[in-house]
């Protein structure tokens, strides 16, 4: 199972972007479907996840506020709508189909397949 990322880009601190995430030979609307990142010699974190039911969503603490995924069952994509970006951010960005952790506020990749990604490049 493999989605297709894109949308990153190199934009300076405060801008923002939109990644978008879909999938050829399948629908994304069955499925929760979770952002992750992962920045140069750091692990790689799930950042916003969204259930398949009733599209209730979780996002890493820090992102909170700054960060909104959505989805369009329509076009099949789910969105990463990114605001007010920060140096730190900088980051390769995947999405997969997930399990979400509400508990935890977290969510896993459900079959540790990860795509190519897209980069996210933010300068001070």
């Amino acid at each position: 199972v493999q989605l297709v990322e894109s949308g990153g880009g190199s934009v300076q601190s405060g801008g923002s972007l939109r990644l978008s995430c879909t999938a050829s030979t399948f629908l994304l609307g069955a499925y929760a479907i979770g952002w992750f990142r992962r920045a140069p010699g750091k692990e790689r974190e799930a950042v916003a996840c969204i259930t398949a039911d009733d599209g209730s969503t979780y996002y890493l603490d820090s992102v909170k506020g700054r960060f909104t995924i959505s989805r369009d069952t329509s076009k099949n994509m789910v969105y990463l709508q990114i605001d007010g970006l920060k140096p730190e951010d900088t980051a390769v960005y995947n999405c997969a189909t997930v399990s979400i952790l509400p508990a935890a506020n977290d969510c896993v990749n459900e079959y540790g397949n990860w795509g190519q990604g897209t980069q996210v490049t933010v300068s001070s």
